[in-house]
């Protein structure tokens, strides 16, 4: 049986890192998320679902994915929906910049037509379609410096990109029906209904919190472009507007997000030595924190344990693919042989 050369033996181990182990990391990841998301469950005592658009290095050249609220998206909200109780509560994570407005309204309205209570969970921003969704629950909790935005359509051009439904509209009536071209007052037309659309839908998911009245002004503040569509709507401005919103959330919502990895540029922008800083405590607050790290340390562990199980599993019967397809053995440490 002739020997493979050490250039073969390179080109399978390269093969095993560069393609498999991308594979491999991103269900370690998984795995490290559905643990936390228990964990919020247990805490919040309700179904939790995730809608987190982050740039994610998935392939092989680390390209970067641009994720936004799709129908995709929609489509597992409302499967998850109908698949948790009618008494049982949900709380939804969102960080997402926004996205369709077709799918944010479908998530919208099956948040909205849950009997239990509904609990939308913002950690560091929900723009746009996020913000739509968050008005659809029951209450809203915000980090002390998330924020969400305003909802005015925008619609989409060729040359100027996205531009603000609420800007044409204007754009028109300043300018003059009879000076604007055929394209500008097609798109004006649209603006129109576009916005119209938008905020009897914000009545729509508001009026039963807050009453018709407010959720006319409501919906007029966010929809007819009082603001930049990047805003930042503040708790305290939330509030000014009369929604309410509590101000802090779960700690392990913030261990959850860091398994969200944005795609690293070149050069780091930020960086830092990733452990808490805290004041001198008491003996009495040390021993609660040794008690709390010793927990922390110890669903580490298991989820370590579950992860290396899994991996040799998934080795275990990788490797007998290899051998029914590719007819090839590894025998002792470096040298392959044909059968």
């Amino acid at each position: 049986m002739p020997e493979l050369d050490v250039f073969w033996i390179f080109f399978v181990y390269f093969f095993l890192v560069a393609f498999l182990w991308p594979q491999i990391r991103q269900k370690m990841i998984q795995n490290e998320r559905l643990n936390y998301i228990r964990k919020i469950e247990a805490v919040t005592k309700s179904r939790v679902i995730t809608m987190i658009h982050r740039q994610e290095r998935l392939t092989l050249f680390g390209i970067p994915f641009y994720r936004y609220i799709d129908i995709e998206d929609s489509e597992q909200v409302l499967r998850a929906i109908r698949m948790t109780s009618p008494d049982m509560p949900i709380t939804l994570i969102l960080h997402t910049p926004g996205g369709l407005v077709l799918a944010a309204a479908q998530i919208a309205l099956a948040l909205k037509g849950h009997p239990a209570k509904k609990t939308v969970i913002v950690p560091h921003y929900a723009m746009s379609g996020g913000t739509l969704i968050a008005l659809a629950a029951d209450e809203i909790q915000m980090d002390r410096y998330a924020v969400l935005g305003p909802i005015d359509p925008q619609l989409s051009d060729q040359r100027m990109g996205a531009i603000p439904a609420v800007s044409i509209v204007k754009a028109v009536k300043q300018k003059g029906i009879e000076k604007a071209d055929d394209e500008t007052l097609i798109k004006a037309d649209v603006a129109e209904k576009a916005i119209k659309q938008l905020e009897e839908f914000v009545i729509e998911l508001t009026e039963e919190k807050f009453g018709r009245h407010k959720a006319e002004e409501l919906a007029k503040a966010l929809v007819h472009g009082t603001w930049t569509h990047d805003y930042p709507l503040t708790p305290k401005k939330l509030q000014e507007l009369g929604i309410p919103v509590k101000v802090g959330i779960p700690v392990e919502v913030y261990q959850l997000m860091e398994l969200y990895p944005q795609a690293s540029p070149m050069r780091p922008g930020v960086e830092f030595i990733p452990t808490p800083y805290y004041v001198p405590q008491t003996p009495q607050k040390k021993a609660e924190n040794s008690t709390l790290i010793s927990h922390f340390l110890r669903s580490k562990v298991f989820s370590f344990l579950t992860t290396i199980i899994e991996l040799k599993n998934y080795f275990r019967s990788l490797g007998r693919a290899l051998l029914i397809t590719h007819g090839f053995a590894f025998v002792g440490i470096g040298r392959v042989a044909f059968r």
